[in-house]
């Protein structure tokens, strides 16, 4: 099979496509013919030589994918799959080919209503929203969501989920165009962050609370702005590092506000704890999804083998949502 694999690390045009073995199913995994991948910051970082695949897994990037089941392993539960079910899964690596295996409990249909390829931007966003911002997080409804990169993939799924379930978001973006279509999403206040301190807006937005949830992908000195911005009670989790710059925590205000940071992963957690974050979206997300409540937000498709083209797209930080790879 195909595969887009990464022979050194460097810049985009370092993906290749290459010939690899075909994998077969494990012991409670199901086989996957993909129809599309998604790309996710955690594949550039992979690229570049930061973030490589944890053991056992393809040493390609990719952590989502949409596809049809064409095989399924021993053990795996009669009659939870099928082969020939549309679907798509969270991988820990491996998304850039023509077949991918992943274990059962990693696997979600796809919703109701949505479009095969488009579905491939899912899993990723929504498992890592559902996990830091609602379960880890906490955030309730009538509470308000501070999400940085907000026309991000991951941004523009906080703010629709946050709209969705009751809650308030406010999201920081890096144009007057990406502010806009942080509105257009449900966010009730954008900020331009170039131009404009979010800290200030988010207490002015609150009256003066502050966000009860951040949601950083930055790291750096926006620790420090974050903690500034947050309420009383508040919770900050960091879920990226833009900023390798370390981090200074005034933690007399930590304290005074009895606030908690958090950093996560989704990637390296245990495969228990992943299954269940995709179980959690399954009930509380893809309902929302099948409803038209939240959709997929999908700023290109690129076919597989312009691979480098959709990294330099990525890189270039003027996509708004998800960018995909048409593998099939």
């Amino acid at each position: 099979m195909r595969a887009i694999v990464v022979p050194q690390p460097g810049e985009a045009d370092v993906l290749t496509l290459a010939e690899v073995a075909e994998p077969l199913p494990a012991p409670g995994e199901v086989r996957i013919r993909v129809i599309a991948a998604g790309l996710n910051g955690a594949d550039l970082s992979q690229r570049r030589g930061y973030y490589p695949s944890p053991p056992g897994a393809p040493e390609w990037p990719g952590l989502e994918v949409s596809g049809v089941i064409d095989a399924i392993g021993d053990a795996v539960e009669p009659g939870r799959w099928r082969e020939g079910d549309l679907v798509c899964a969270l991988l820990p690596g491996g998304g850039y080919a023509e077949l991918v295996t992943v274990d059962a409990g990693l696997v979600l249909p796809v919703p109701e209503g949505v479009d095969p390829v488009e579905a491939a931007g899912l899993p990723e966003v929504a498992a890592t929203v559902w996990s830091n911002v609602f379960d880890l997080g906490g955030l309730a409804a009538g509470e308000t969501l501070l999400v940085h990169g907000g026309s991000s993939g991951i941004g523009s799924m906080a703010i629709q989920l946050a709209r969705a379930l009751g809650s308030h978001a406010i999201a920081t973006a890096g144009s007057p165009e990406k502010a806009a279509f942080c509105r257009s999403l449900g966010a009730e206040a954008a900020v331009d962050y170039r131009t404009d301190d979010f800290v200030a807006a988010v207490l002015a937005f609150t009256d003066g609370r502050g966000a009860d949830v951040v949601l950083d992908i930055v790291g750096g000195d926006y620790i420090a702005r974050d903690l500034a911005a947050l309420a009383t009670g508040g919770r900050i989790m960091s879920i990226a590092v833009r900023d390798r710059t370390p981090a200074a925590v005034d933690m007399g205000l930590l304290m005074h506000k009895r606030a908690r940071i958090q950093g996560t992963t989704l990637r390296a957690r245990p495969l228990a704890e992943r299954v269940a974050v995709i179980a959690a979206v399954r009930e509380h997300v893809w309902p929302l999804l099948a409803a038209g409540e939240v959709r997929p937000v999908i700023d290109s498709v690129f076919p597989f083998t312009d691979a480098v083209q959709a990294h330099r797209r990525m890189e270039s930080s003027a996509h708004l949502g998800k960018i995909l790879l048409r593998v099939s």
